[in-house]
């Protein structure tokens, strides 16, 4: 995370030199319809000057990284529709045969679905921004489920189905009345509204199934002593450590981290931008974060 997208910010940043600006690649590309011609343009342009055979190891690369996350996304679909829906809603005793035909018209159906969606797309950042916002809308509720009993199954649903609407008006209704930084706010503000009241108004997961999570998981905090109480009170007390004890060390070991991980890599953008004294310290900062997390790291106690 901390050097990976260099090599890809280095071709970026050498774009803004050799095309300054939408003209520039328009006098470059003279055949390439002016629609086309958007700021990410930039990155394919720039593989024009690689040799014949880089320029097919690229194109390979990119065709095998588009195939892959593609069949990731499908399979991961399909498999939502036949497990989650079908087979547990609508047809619980269906064959294996039944089931890999509906994953398949599950499959065709996702698929174009996609290209449909993709005829609204003006360019890769609007889908960039719809991800970030549904991401960033769930981001909350797929950390705290760790961390409070009460969330449950109809919580997950309810934040992945509102961040998706909600990003989905942020980018089509709204659009250009909020600048980037107040949609994603207004995302999550929105999103974690909902996902809270779907969680207070529904059921919890059962009580055996939140002990035994207890007692495989430890979740730390105080989110889950209420279940611990619970079980102690009907005489199956949990084992040593559920209590999550080194939870506060444990998210200061995640703090230092991220600032290990993100000095390094904003230490790497300024060294090459010249600024060396905001670079070197961001360096030091991530240098000491990095010897702070492997001492506190060695304190922290994991219960067998």
């Amino acid at each position: 995370y901390a050097l990976r997208p260099w090599p890809w910010i280095i071709v970026a940043l050498c774009s803004l030199v050799v095309f300054p600006d939408l003209a520039s690649l328009q006098r470059a590309f003279p055949n390439v319809a002016a629609q086309v011609v958007k700021h990410d343009l930039g990155y394919p342009a720039m593989l024009t000057f690689l040799p014949a055979g880089l320029l097919g190891l690229v194109v390979a690369s990119l065709v095998a990284a588009y195939m892959s996350t593609i069949s990731t996304h499908l399979n991961w679909g399909s498999s939502y529709v036949v497990n989650d829906f079908y087979k547990r809603f609508v047809r619980p005793n269906a064959s294996e045969g039944e089931l890999v035909l509906c994953g398949r018209i599950a499959t065709f159906v996702l698929m174009a679905l996609a290209c449909y969606s993709s005829l609204f797309m003006q360019n890769a950042k609007q889908m960039f921004d719809i991800m970030i916002l549904v991401g960033a809308g769930t981001g909350l509720l797929f950390i705290l489920r760790w961390f409070w009993w009460r969330i449950n199954a109809w919580s997950e649903l309810a934040a992945m189905v509102i961040s998706f609407v909600v990003a989905l008006a942020m980018q089509f209704v709204v659009k250009d009345t909020l600048q980037d930084w107040q949609k994603l706010v207004s995302g999550v503000g929105i999103t974690t509204a909902g996902w809270v009241i779907v969680t207070l108004l529904t059921k919890p997961a059962d009580e055996a199934v939140l002990r035994r999570f207890v007692a495989l998981v430890r979740p730390g905090g105080p989110g889950w002593a209420a279940v611990i109480a619970r079980s102690a009170a009907a005489g199956e007390p949990q084992p040593a450590g559920a209590a999550g004890s080194d939870m506060p060390r444990a998210i200061l070991c995640m703090l230092l981290g991220c600032v290990a991980v993100y000095g390094v890599l904003c230490a790497t953008g300024y060294i090459l931008y010249g600024n060396m004294a905001l670079g070197a310290l961001l360096l030091g900062a991530a240098l000491a974060a990095s010897v702070a997390l492997v001492v506190i790291w060695r304190r922290l106690t994991f219960e067998p």
